[in-house]
């Protein structure tokens, strides 16, 4: 299949990211490799989206040191990026949101480039008829933008996030609909998560299945961004779990410690917090 007739996929993963792990990266890697390997996608760029403070997660340190660890472990990624539009929002953002925000980015940037392609006036035309085939041109291309000229963004997540949309009240029924009708899911999984099931047992997840893709992870590597933290308050080794910049980073400005897991303690989640409120109005 030539690449022309390939579906052009940004992957989008928001996270915490406390901090930001090799695993992360690994899995933009996998998922990179699943996409482009069914010959029907070919992946372009990665995008990692710190959430904000306002998510109030427990442990969870300022979005401004994230996002620096974030940057630093990409530093050298020819296709990974970092962007701070989540982070820097002073309220928590749906993740339906994000993906939004990336989408129209993405489609306006598509519109920019088709409106800064020149039209070339032919010899001996008037003035009047270029002007005409320009405007008819740029309408052509605003309309082959919005179809399959656009890349499509899609969230990159593990099992435990999708299985994260059957906890109560943790998200919204229309913005899971959204996310696995509207974007797609990828979603790499390990042996012994039963993904398959998890999609099976629920009526929108199976409705949407097409628009799921399952990436099994065979090199299994179980680096979680807890046990970092918990293995760096007991003054244990984190080399070879983080990047080397990001242990750097975390030493240079102590940024893990009992006192930081206890930040938000007792707090209510950001996600629950605005399901309670939207239900006493």
């Amino acid at each position: 299949m030539e690449n022309s007739e390939k579906t052009e996929v940004v992957l989008l993963a928001c996270g915490s990211f406390n901090p930001i792990t090799n695993m992360h990266l690994r899995l933009f890697e996998l998922a990179k490799d699943y996409m482009n390997g069914t010959g029907k996608y070919e992946v372009i760029k990665g995008i990692i989206s710190p959430v904000g403070d306002a998510y109030k997660k427990k442990g969870l340190i300022s979005a401004h040191h994230r996002v620096i660890m974030a940057q630093l472990a990409t530093k050298n990624s020819k296709w990974l990026e970092v962007d701070t539009w989540e982070s820097l929002q002073q309220d928590w953002i749906e993740t339906a949101t994000v993906l939004r925000h990336h989408q129209e980015k993405l489609e306006a940037s598509s519109r920019d480039h088709q409106q800064d392609s020149p039209v070339l006036e032919r010899p001996g035309r008037k003035r009047k008829w270029a002007e005409q085939r320009q405007d008819f041109s740029q309408k052509k291309s605003l309309e082959q933008t919005k179809t399959k000229g656009v890349p499509k963004v899609k969230l990159l997540c593990g099992a435990d996030f999708l299985e994260s949309f059957g906890v109560p009240n943790l998200w919204k029924g229309e913005d899971i609909t959204k996310i696995v009708g509207d974007y797609g899911l990828i979603c790499v999984t390990r042996a012994g998560n039963d993904a398959q099931k998890f999609i099976y047992e629920s009526d929108v997840l199976w409705k949407h299945q097409n628009n799921i893709h399952l990436v099994n992870e065979w090199i299994t590597n179980d680096i979680s961004s807890t046990k970092i933290r918990r293995a760096l308050r007991r003054g244990q080794s984190i080399r070879y779990l983080v990047p080397d910049l990001v242990q750097e980073y975390i030493e240079k400005h102590s940024l893990y410690s009992s006192e930081s897991e206890e930040r938000n303690v007792g707090v209510i989640l950001a996600p629950l917090q605005r399901k309670t409120a939207e239900a006493d109005t």
